[in-house]
């Protein structure tokens, strides 16, 4: 097999389509999920031969299924419909689908594997093994480039629905993170938008493990179609619609890393304006995890000095993250001034309850980054000092409030995923 060309020196790049075409008008909600998989029925039509999706089972749940609207599922065993080019095979067991994904990639064709977040880790080893494959193989001057493997994490911890403490596991992040820095990639975009730039930017890619985490629940779409491919063109960026003063000289730099969590930092942002005025903040988003590396220990990796633009020199600042803290601390380390850099991220905890009360439960709730941004600020703006202890018992007082009305009503208060309202003058990012 080995002698055959196809295993060594063939690739078919993938024909992809204008995701613009697809974008969602800023301002609307819309399922990250639901997009990726509307993206994903037109690369098959442009591709029916050379690009396939595997799933253990949950296109539907992940609100992928219209990726089945070309072709539908490839059901070997069914005789009247096998062989007949379904791009989509569903088997509920992640090894196969791994297995099948990297005998396709290597063969010069593109693959793609979204998962429940929690059941990934399931194929970690295969997948460190073959990164470990991928990388001597570029060491080869006879072995050609290759498609990237992608990966798309959703049905994540913050939206377990009716699952509970088994279905929280956010470390497959982790497992990318440790891969050789030439071959990780990790993006967690925030929005519709964002999702299909960087959907279409993976699937475009050689020889790297792509890792995409996503939500399949319909959020705000933050950035208009040519916002999100700058934004995800820089990987990072200061959102002025949810600062003050559009972020100039903040008293505190406030950070969202993933869906559900970046809603929760603009949802303080915009508690706190009505809360304490006085108080400056800045917001920043990060779509591609790997600039927060330490400056040259990743081809994404910011400078010192665009760090620093971003985060400030000596600013208090709040990194709120999908995943492990842990994880986030490690990348960040080799960074100037991390004595003020506090990083808050799943911590384990939480069952089957509501959306918000896992957030709460975690400690990157809406209600903790505000208490963070009056508690870090009140040492350099005497006007927020003044007030600091009577809004953090305000503050205290609505977790009080929510948890009561969580276990006397059974599910969140109905207004708490509502679009928070940004009252001042929006500029572009």
């Amino acid at each position: 097999m080995g002698q055959r060309k196809e295993t060594y020196d063939t690739h078919y790049p993938v024909d992809l389509p204008d995701w613009n075409n697809l974008a969602v008008e800023k301002g609307d909600d819309a399922s990250e999920t639901k997009c990726a998989g509307a993206f994903i029925r037109d690369i098959f039509k442009k591709n029916p031969t050379t690009v396939r999706l595997w799933s253990p089972d949950e296109l539907t749940s992940n609100k992928l299924d219209a990726a089945l609207e070309f072709q539908g599922r490839n059901f070997q065993w069914d005789p009247d419909s096998r062989a007949r080019g379904g791009r989509v095979i569903e088997i509920l067991s992640e090894h196969t689908c791994q297995a099948h994904l990297q005998g396709y990639t290597l063969t010069g064709r593109t693959g793609i594997f979204p998962s429940y977040e929690s059941f990934l880790g399931i194929i970690h080893t295969m997948m460190v093994q073959y990164s470990k494959f991928s990388k001597m193989s570029r060491e080869l001057s006879w072995r050609k480039d290759i498609s990237s493997i992608n990966y798309i994490e959703t049905s994540t911890w913050t939206r377990q629905e009716h699952n509970g403490f088994s279905h929280q596991n956010p470390s497959f992040i982790g497992a990318v993170l440790n891969l050789k820095a030439k071959f990780a990639r990790v993006y967690l975009p925030p929005d519709a938008n964002c999702m299909l730039s960087t959907l279409s930017h993976c699937l475009g890619s050689k020889n790297y493990v792509n890792l995409i985490v996503g939500s399949k629940q319909e959020t705000p779409v933050w950035l208009s179609p040519e916002q999100a491919a700058e934004h995800c063109r820089r990987g990072a960026s200061i959102w002025p619609f949810a600062s003050t003063e559009n972020g100039s000289n903040p008293d505190v730099v406030l950070v969202g890393i993933g869906v559900e969590i970046t809603f929760e930092v603009i949802t303080a942002a915009s508690m706190l304006r009505a809360l304490c005025p006085a108080l400056r903040l800045r917001v920043v988003n990060v779509t591609d995890l790997m600039v927060l590396g330490e400056s040259g220990s990743h081809p994404h990796a910011l400078s010192d000095d665009e760090f620093t633009k971003l985060f400030t020199e000596e600013k208090p600042v709040l990194f709120n993250y999908h995943g492990y803290s842990t994880e986030l601390r490690g990348l960040l380390f080799g960074r100037p001034r991390l004595d003020r850099v506090v990083v808050q991220g799943y911590q384990e905890e939480g069952t089957t309850t509501t959306p918000l009360a896992m957030l709460v439960l975690n400690k990157v709730s809406r209600y903790d980054v505000a208490k963070f941004a009056i508690q870090a600020a009140r040492g350099t703006n005497p006007e927020v000092d003044s007030v600091a202890d009577r809004l953090l018992q305000e503050i205290d007082n609505r977790i009080e409030d929510f948890w009561k009305f969580i276990n006397e009503n059974g599910k969140d208060p109905d207004d708490a995923f509502e679009k928070p309202q940004l009252i001042e003058k929006q500029t572009e990012i």
